[in-house]
């Protein structure tokens, strides 16, 4: 799905999940490049919102092509409660401070290299050498596969596997508190509210899982508050 005629400026392939740290990195990658959203439906609980959300930023931020994948690997071998049905998602923990402690049942098996591989696999096909990834560590639920050591390892992967060895995958956001993302995205005018950051699907969120806890927090230390519905009470 096209949008906007080509440019000048170099190309970028940015994975746009739809949350609030991917549409801030999509925000600064169509600041500065051609930009080009790769969305993935792996079977997560909140695949068509999540969905929604990436088409409406990458044609507000004027995306120049936005290309969503299916993969079905995550859901047939499950593990995780954002696409194991028989795994509740918990509600985050009343001590905030503990988020993050223990990689928790969300978490997917490697995810974040199936994607990346898919969206350097398509920057070599664009000639783009530059690959953008919105992980956050601090502030988060500590996936393994959003730790600077990863992508460090990752972009070593990618200069050994291919054809000329220039990509380069770029998280911006990765040592920025969840706030400071918040401030920075209003910065860059990020439309934060078509972004979907909540384990479930629906025309709220609703307020309790990690996500939302984490996204409600930045919000209120940075003192704004967030434009998206919650479930009532919820997103006070």
């Amino acid at each position: 799905m096209a949008f906007e005629a080509a440019s000048s400026k170099e190309r970028a392939v940015v994975c746009l999940s739809g949350g609030m740290d991917s549409v801030v990195c999509a925000t600064l990658a169509a600041r500065d490049y051609e930009a080009y959203a790769l969305h993935f439906s792996y079977g997560q609980r909140a695949e068509a919102r999540e969905l929604q959300s990436a088409q409406d930023a990458a044609v507000t931020l004027g995306f120049r092509q936005f290309l969503p994948l299916r993969m079905d690997l995550f859901r047939i071998i499950g593990g995780s409660a954002l696409t194991d049905t028989a795994i509740p998602v918990p509600e985050a923990p009343a001590d905030e401070t503990s988020i993050g402690v223990d990689v928790p049942v969300t978490y997917v098996p490697f995810r974040n290299a199936h994607f990346l591989s898919a969206a350097v696999s398509w920057a070599e096909v664009l000639g783009a050498k530059i690959v953008f990834i919105g992980a956050v560590e601090q502030d988060s639920s500590g996936y393994p596969d959003c730790r600077p050591a990863y992508y460090s390892a990752f972009n070593e992967l990618v200069r050994q596997g291919t054809k000329r060895g220039d990509i380069r995958v770029v998280t911006p956001l990765i040592q920025l508190r969840k706030s400071e993302i918040v401030r920075f995205g209003v910065e860059l005018g990020a439309p934060f509210h078509v972004s979907w950051s909540c384990y479930a699907d629906g025309d709220a969120a609703c307020g309790m899982c990690e996500s939302c806890v984490l996204r409600l927090r930045a919000f209120r230390e940075a003192g704004l508050a967030d434009p998206i519905p919650y479930a009532a009470g919820r997103g006070d």
